[in-house]
């Protein structure tokens, strides 16, 4: 039944993130390239799913697959790959087949295979992703009822346990603990580095309206594209001793070695303000200088006290798996249910053409003298009782030998 099912997964289990990337293509060529792909390697369906740390394809294909077959996928699909690159890839490729390959996309749309057990965010990437697959002609019957077992799956995760009730991502734990603190949205912060975690950070905060941003960096280039993003200031970071507008909130992420916000800093970017301000500081080693938090009023959230939340959460993530697995187990089973009963309505969709062709053959061929020879009101009878049958026919024996045939399956 699950015979010619596969899926091909380049993680962040096997590969770095850097090359992973190397596998994505662009929403606008994977139409040409998916469709060449799907032809030159006879494949009868396909499904392409890309995030920043997995590249899957859904297969579903006549002929056996193995790691000739991959190379070749990977050859089609990434003619500039070098030789070594294509080893590379086929190598720590994860091949899911048949009842795998089920167990594999149930878990991937549940969260428990991502790189953060309950990241929620995975199950509008599969739908998305099965959703321009299917635009572009790629995919089929089969993928279809898998994927729509395969969300309604994951949507019962999310509803039915708490795996995904606590935040674990660093930028969403900072938020939750600034607002604790119930910031104003007109309050003044300070973007210290545009990096990625900062960006992140930055749009999470203008997302949730806070307006005044004041974006410092070493290259002032990536100060302004962050700025223009948040409607807020870009500055270069050898400004930022000398600030006079003064702040809120500081967040702050370099990779700098040494302290960004020393004292000498601090205390001029306070321009003599008393009250207590606001660092979260997601930097590692920590950009402000641990002095500042003996001799001003500052609350003061780092990115140790983060991680331990983080980690602890996590945790609790992790014990709701088994729930997610019992899930995931009924999910299957649905999915066999429902793949079974289509295979049956496939097998028995040619029934009611061959009831028909046996009324037109009877009309026509075998009872046509005996028709013709009868008045017109109970030629028009005998039409409405033959139709009346045909109809209940295929409805109602149908139904029963559908029943007859899963049951038995």
């Amino acid at each position: 039944m699950l015979t010619g099912l596969n899926i091909l997964a380049f993680t962040h289990r096997n590969l770095e993130v850097t090359k992973i990337g190397l596998l994505h293509i662009e929403k606008e060529a994977q139409a040409e390239r998916l469709n060449n792909l799907k032809d030159r390697l006879g494949l009868l369906e396909l499904c392409f799913l890309s995030t920043c740390n997995r590249v899957e394809f859904t297969i579903v294909s006549q002929d056996s697959w193995d790691d000739d077959t991959t190379a070749l996928l990977l050859k089609t699909l990434y003619p500039d790959f070098s030789q070594s690159q294509i080893l590379e890839f086929t190598h720590k490729v994860e091949h899911y087949s048949e009842t795998s390959a089920v167990d594999h996309a149930l878990a991937v749309a549940s969260s428990i295979d991502s790189m953060i057990v309950g990241e929620r965010e995975i199950i509008t990437q599969v739908r998305t992703a099965y959703e321009a697959s299917r635009e572009h002609g790629l995919t089929g019957d089969f993928i279809r009822l898998l994927m729509k077992q395969v969300i309604q799956t994951a949507k019962r995760v999310y509803t039915e346990t708490s795996i995904a009730s606590k935040p674990v991502s660093v930028v969403s734990l900072a938020y939750h603990q600034l607002k604790k603190y119930s910031i104003p949205l007109t309050a003044r912060v300070l973007i210290i580095g545009a990096g990625v975690t900062n960006t992140t950070m930055a749009r999470f905060l203008k997302k949730h309206g806070f307006k005044q941003f004041v974006v410092f960096n070493r290259t002032f280039e990536k100060a302004q594209t962050l700025a223009e993003e948040i409607r807020g200031i870009p500055l270069s970071l050898v400004d930022l001793k000398n600030y006079q507008l003064g702040f809120d909130v500081i967040i702050t992420c370099t990779g700098s070695d040494n302290h960004v916000i020393t004292e000498e800093i601090y205390d001029q970017i306070l321009i003599g303000e008393t009250d207590k301000k606001i660092v979260i500081d997601l930097a590692i080693p920590q950009d402000l200088d641990p002095e500042i938090l003996n001799t001003h009023s500052v609350d003061y959230i780092s990115i140790e006290y983060l991680q331990r939340i983080s980690n602890q959460n996590l945790k609790e993530r992790t014990r709701e798996i088994q729930h997610v697995e019992e899930i995931l187990k009924e999910g299957f089973n649905e999915f066999l249910s429902l793949l079974r009963e289509r295979n049956v309505e496939r097998a028995m969709s040619e029934v009611p053409q061959q009831i028909k062709s046996i009324k037109a053959s009877a009309f026509n061929d075998v009872f046509r003298e005996d028709i013709e020879n009868m008045d017109p009101q109970s030629r028009e009878v005998l039409e409405k009782v033959i139709g009346y049958m045909e109809k209940k026919y295929i409805s109602g024996p149908m139904k029963l030998a559908k029943k007859i045939i899963l049951n038995n399956a």
